[in-house]
């Protein structure tokens, strides 16, 4: 079987499938660092969708913004997503969350996800951003016998909460949405969606430079000084000083802001897509061109592609850095173990990026040290990252929009814990395990 999977996984593209398409490959209009003027309204680290979703907030108020990414606009987490679109609730569920921060704050923080995700559908629609934005449909499976009503009730739970409707289907009735037998169940939550993210964030890109924005690619920043009531933000070729400062960086945040670090675990997260399909095999695995996941500890999440022609499936990389070599292998073996139709299906594209998760497994917004912030998404970083960036921006502003529920879970790191999550291969070892035996 492994010489079988390295048959057909060796010569992919290493590379996001989403940059196959051509009208996304040309680099947005960006900044000269010799035409910076000396001082901005606003600086904002972090060139992804938290950065972009703030920027437009901020330029659209009248602001002054200079936006600085480290690497080329685009190279991050935005563009290497699955493009999954849903309400994000936190993945300690009602019950984990509600015992830690009490029922008012949990309930709040949950209807507060279905207004982020109702926002940005509005928002890409209202925009006219052509990402190819579905309401497709999302299949939850049971991994597990024991886990399909633990599925139920948390979805009962929801459903006192918030109008988040959850479908229920029984294994007999499964194969009317995946075409597996390796679930027991699960659920369909009809109102998710789906987006391409490379476009998406083309999309973001060009509304900011449009309207102002500056754009600098390339360009890490080293430092970041409060001086005379201005910040200073230090970069390679110079500096700029700044009313305000917002960090987006996410799992891509740096030693320069080790206060942010040292309160997010950066987990590698991949992706491979396959050869172009027959539709009766791609129908064969998603018959109504559903997202999916499952229950697993290490879950993997798939969908067809939006032209319906390949199947893009992700979960978590193994390894240090960037390993297609690893990942590529161990994703099509998982793909291979639920959909055996894919047996001889080609990979032509392998990739990864990084996201973050925070301790309590919520999403924070807020200062610290007189820096705003919003990071931590937790997997779920398409809806939650530009909801946030907007929301940080309000914040910026001074607007009584900028008020979430958000900011006031605690943004918390561990004693001795400096940003690097020397712990994770045992935790992965641990949860592999907990799946082989279904807890």
């Amino acid at each position: 079987m492994i010489e079988m999977l390295a048959k057909h996984s060796s010569n992919y593209t290493h590379a996001p499938y989403w940059l196959e398409d051509t009208s996304v490959r040309a680099a947005p209009a960006t900044f000269r660092h010799q035409d910076l003027p000396a001082s901005v309204d606003v600086a904002i680290v972090g060139g992804g969708f938290t950065g972009l979703s703030a920027a437009i907030t901020l330029i659209r108020a009248g602001l002054k913004v200079a936006l600085f990414e480290a690497g080329h606009l685009g190279s991050g987490a935005s563009t290497r997503t699955g493009g999954m679109l849903g309400p994000s609730f936190s993945k300690l569920g009602v019950n984990g969350l509600e015992r830690h921060y009490g029922r008012d704050q949990v309930h709040a923080s949950i209807k507060e996800s279905l207004v982020a995700f109702d926002w940005l559908v509005k928002f890409i629609r209202d925009e006219q951003i052509e990402c190819d934005l579905q309401i497709c449909g999302r299949f939850r499976g049971a991994s597990h016998p024991s886990h399909y009503a633990g599925l139920v009730e948390q979805a009962n739970q929801l459903a006192k909460i918030v109008d988040f409707p959850a479908i229920e289907v029984s294994r007999n009735e499964q194969l009317q949405e995946v075409g597996s037998n390796r679930y027991y169940g699960g659920l369909v939550y009809p109102t998710d969606g789906a987006v391409q993210p490379a476009k998406l964030f083309r999309g973001l890109c060009q509304i900011a430079r449009t309207e102002g924005a500056m754009l600098v690619e390339q360009t890490p920043v080293r430092t970041v000084q409060k001086q005379n009531g201005q910040f200073s933000v230090r970069f390679d070729t110079g500096q700029i000083n700044a009313g305000h400062v917002i960090i987006a960086t996410n799992g891509y945040t740096g030693g320069a802001f080790s206060q942010f670090k040292r309160r997010l675990i950066p987990i590698r997260s991949a992706m491979i897509a396959t050869q172009e399909l027959p539709e009766s095999v791609i129908r064969s695995v998603s018959p109504k061109l559903r997202c999916h996941g499952s229950t697993e500890r290490l879950s993997a999440y798939y969908r067809p592609s939006p032209d319906g022609k390949r199947i893009l499936f992700g979960g978590r990389a193994f390894g240090r850095g960037d390993r297609p070599d690893l990942y590529s292998h161990y994703l099509r073996n998982f793909m291979v173990r639920l959909f055996p139709q894919l047996e001889t299906a080609k990979i032509d594209y392998a990739w990864s990026g990084l996201i973050a998760y925070t301790f309590d497994h919520v999403p924070h917004i807020g200062e610290l040290d007189g820096l705003h912030y919003a990071m931590g998404y937790c997997g779920s970083g398409v809806g939650r990252s530009n909801y946030f960036g907007r929301k940080i921006a309000q914040k910026v502003l001074g607007l009584a929009e900028g008020r979430t529920t958000f900011e006031d879970y605690p943004f918390k790191g561990r004693p001795f814990y400096y940003g690097n999550p020397w712990f994770l291969p045992a935790i992965m070892k641990w949860h592999e395990l907990a799946d082989r035996m279904g807890l």
